[in-house]
């Protein structure tokens, strides 16, 4: 059987508030433009060569009702007044024959940007880690992604934050890497 290499990633995101924990999941989910697929939870790894595409790009792709290989963020919260992020993070090693990071991260009371850089920290620190460089990482103020020497391509996340603003009413945002073969 050949590899199961992913050759594309898309990262999309979405809010969705329901009566039920469920139903605002699936709002989410459908904010993504990824409900009508079947999602399956991968760990953190950005495959080698694998190309970034738009959202929309990658969702031509796609066929109802396929599987989806997908690093999923959610939270959720029924908590008037709570604030709730997730947020997908990645880190690309220069050298792309080589696999990066994915991370996820769910959070309360952090602000999309907040959150998001966060995600992005833990991807480049798993990849600075396994390059025995944890020490060199730094955050590149006029790049807004954080710098390896010459080992890292690029760093970036994408955040989902969302306030409760209803008694008893549920939210539910979700961060998704997706991945297609």
């Amino acid at each position: 059987m050949p590899a199961l290499v992913p050759k594309k990633i898309f990262f999309t995101r979405g809010l969705g508030r329901g009566k039920s924990q469920l139903q605002s999941f699936e709002e989410a989910l459908r904010d993504a433009s990824i409900a009508q697929y079947n999602l399956s939870g991968i760990s953190s790894i950005f495959p080698p060569n694998c190309e970034i595409v738009p959202a929309t790009d990658g969702i031509s792709l796609l066929s109802d009702g396929q599987i989806l290989f997908t690093v999923l963020a959610r939270n959720s919260s029924n908590e008037l007044n709570r604030m709730l992020s997730a947020a997908v993070g990645y880190a690309i090693p220069k050298d792309r024959n080589k696999w990066g990071y994915l991370s996820e991260h769910h959070s309360f009371g952090e602000t999309e940007k907040v959150a998001g850089y966060f995600a992005e920290k833990l991807a480049a620190e798993m990849l600075a880690s396994t390059m025995g460089l944890i020490d060199k990482l730094t955050w590149d103020s006029r790049k807004e992604e954080y710098v390896l020497e010459d080992k890292i391509l690029t760093t970036g996340n994408i955040c989902s934050t969302g306030v409760v603003t209803e008694a008893g009413e549920w939210t539910t945002v979700v961060a998704a890497a997706v991945l297609i073969v």
